[in-house]
């Protein structure tokens, strides 16, 4: 026997299922929450920026530290080592804790040894550090690298 339906075979879908879209949102709102923890740094930097600034610094309350390609390091124009620089840093931070520092890396540095410059500055304690640089050259301009 067979037997008939009244149900036609092939039905028009009238409604739209949602819930494969709401996996997906789910899914995609877990791996944010995951990875946005993973992105953020954990320095603390705070850049200041003033168009109305006219702050002068004084020179003798700046102190320059260089480091060229070779691992030779001058504080103010007198070859230093990374002990002496620490010890040197700690006795002039004593003085003025207000002094500045500049670091004038060489193009070549590798970032390890300029990384630690700057952990050098910090476990002194130094808050007024800026890194030396100079303008790029534009594409057309011969010069001197």
């Amino acid at each position: 026997m067979r037997r008939y339906s009244s149900r036609n075979n092939l039905q028009t879908l009238t409604e739209l299922n949602v819930t494969p879209l709401l996996d997906l949102a789910f899914v995609l709102l877990i791996i944010f929450m995951i990875t946005t923890p993973l992105i953020e740094n954990s320095v603390d930097l705070v850049v200041p920026s003033s168009s109305t600034a006219k702050t002068v610094v004084n020179p003798s309350e700046v102190l320059t530290i260089a480091v060229d390609r070779n691992d030779v390091m001058k504080l103010n124009n007198e070859v230093v080592t990374v002990a002496d620089l620490e010890a040197r840093l700690a006795t002039l931070h004593t003085q003025n804790p207000s002094t500045a520092v500049v670091v004038r890396p060489d193009r070549d540095l590798p970032i390890q040894k300029f990384i630690s410059v700057m952990d050098v500055l910090q476990k002194v304690g130094f808050t007024r550090v800026g890194v030396m640089t100079h303008p790029e050259e534009s594409p057309g301009a011969a010069g001197p690298r």
